[in-house]
C-alpha cells in the first residue's frame, strides 16, 4: 500500500525508523500539546508507546521534505489492529468488547491518529482515510472499533457533547459495547431537550465527527483517561450500516 500526493506519501510502517518517528509525532501531538501521559512514555527521547505498539500496524503520512535522521519525517499516524493477532485489544482496558469479539466478524482496532499541527485538514486527512479505506477493503474488515478522546478530564464541561453523543449515535444492541463496571462514566448527563445540539457538536473532536459522518456508533458510557488528559469514548463503525457512499470505498470488491 502507498498512496502519494505532491510531496506526501502513505504507507505502512517498516523500518524503525518510521515507527520511532511515528511515536515521536504522537509525542508531540498527544504529551506535548494535549498534556498527556503514559506507564511507558519516553520523555526524554520524546516518544509516546506503549506495549500494543509491536503488534499494530502503523499507518505513516511521511513528507519527504522533513529531517528522516531526525525522525521529522512523520507528519500523519494510525494504529491498525486487525482481530486475531493478539489475545486483547488495546480497547479492552477501557471497553468490554466481548460481544464484537464473539460476533465472529473481521475486526479492525483504530487508535492513536494524529496529524501534526500544519497539516491538518486538506490533503493530508484525506490521505489517511483514504488509505484507512483500503486497507479495510484489502482485508475485508467488517467492523472498525476504537477509543476516541475528548480534551480534558472535567465531566460538567463535556456533560453536552456526551450527551448528545449518547442521545443521538448510541450503538445497536448488537454492536453496543460498554465502559467496563469499574471505570463506568455515564454519558446521559443531560436530557435530549436540555442539549444545544450546534454547540455540543462544536465541542465533538473532528475526528469523532468524521467517524458519525461514515454511520459510526459510540458505545454505552465513557472512560475518564487522568493521565492522557481525556475522556473516552468507543466509536464503532459496521461496514454493512454504514451510509451508502462510505460503504461503497470501504467495502471489498468496490473497484475503488
Amino acid at each position: 500500500m502507498e498512496l502519494e500526493a505532491a510531496h506526501l506519501t502513505l504507507r505502512l510502517a517498516t523500518t524503525e525508523e518510521d515507527r520511532l518517528a511515528a511515536e515521536r509525532l504522537r509525542y508531540e501531538v498527544f504529551v506535548e500539546e494535549l498534556g498527556g501521559d503514559g506507564d511507558m512514555v519516553d520523555h526524554e527521547g520524546r516518544f509516546e508507546r506503549d506495549h500494543f505498539d509491536p503488534d499494530f500496524d502503523h499507518l505513516v503520512l511521511v513528507d519527504g521534505n522533513r529531517d528522516r535522521a531526525a525522525l521529522d519525517h512523520v507528519v500523519g499516524v494510525y494504529r491498525l489492529l486487525p482481530g486475531g493477532l493478539r489475545d486483547r485489544f488495546y480497547s479492552e482496558d477501557e471497553y468490554d468488547v466481548s460481544l464484537l469479539v464473539e460476533s465472529g466478524r473481521k475486526l479492525l482496532e483504530l487508535g492513536r491518529s494524529c496529524v501534526r499541527q500544519g497539516y491538518r485538514g486538506g490533503i493530508a486527512l484525506h490521505l489517511l482515510w483514504t488509505g484507512l479505506a483500503d486497507y479495510v477493503r484489502e482485508r475485508d474488515i467488517e467492523i472498525l472499533f476504537g477509543v476516541a478522546s475528548l480534551h480534558g478530564t472535567d465531566i460538567d464541561a463535556l456533560a453536552e457533547p456526551l450527551s448528545h453523543l449518547h442521545h443521538s449515535h448510541l450503538a445497536p444492541p448488537e454492536l453496543r459495547v460498554r465502559a467496563r463496571e469499574d471505570v463506568y462514566q455515564p454519558m446521559d448527563l443531560l436530557a435530549p431537550e436540555e442539549i444545544d445540539r450546534v454547540a455540543a457538536m462544536r465541542a465533538t473532536p473532528a475526528l469523532i465527527k468524521s467517524y458519525l459522518k461514515l454511520g459510526g456508533f459510540v458505545g454505552d458510557g465513557a472512560f475518564v483517561d487522568h493521565k492522557f488528559n481525556t475522556t473516552d469514548v468507543c466509536l464503532v463503525i459496521d461496514i454493512e450500516l454504514m451510509k451508502p457512499a462510505a460503504r461503497i470505498r470501504y467495502s471489498k470488491g468496490s473497484g475503488a
